[in-house]
């Protein structure tokens, strides 16, 4: 007898918590969190598609300070990487310290530009190491 006891109780008050877990306003929620995946979606355009992505960002979501925010990284991380290119051609003919120069300039390039992805996919505003104080410095 007791056993059932325990299982009502316990079903019971999984019901309790079910109900206490639901929203009271679900399409506010709802809203909020298309919203939000909007957001989240156009910044990772906006830094993977680097200046193509800057371009539509700049088109589409001007207003939206969170987009622009990774939009104005995703600038810097370009320019970057264009500076890295024209670095590279000029040093890359030196043997072994051109390679390696080339080989780090294109790590650092790639790594700042996959950390974008994921801080873009985070919902927050972070900043890329180095290139979010750049950024910052533009204003879109």
């Amino acid at each position: 007898m007791a056993k059932k006891k325990t299982r009502k109780i316990h079903v019971k008050e999984q019901v309790n918590l079910k109900s206490a877990e639901q929203p009271k306003n679900s399409s506010d929620k709802q809203e909020q969190e298309k919203k939000l995946n909007e957001k989240k979606l156009f910044a990772f355009l906006a830094t993977f598609l680097s200046i193509l992505g800057f371009v539509i960002a700049l088109i589409a979501k001007r207003d939206d300070e969170y987009v622009m925010f990774y939009a104005a990284q995703s600038l810097v991380i370009f320019i970057i990487s264009i500076i890295s290119g024209i670095i590279q051609f000029a040093f890359g003919w030196i043997p072994l310290t051109g390679w390696l120069l080339s080989a780090t300039l294109n790590l650092i390039v790639i790594a700042a530009w996959i950390i974008s992805w994921v801080y873009a996919l985070s919902g927050e505003k972070k900043d890329v190491p180095y290139v979010g104080q750049w950024a910052k410095k533009i204003s879109l």
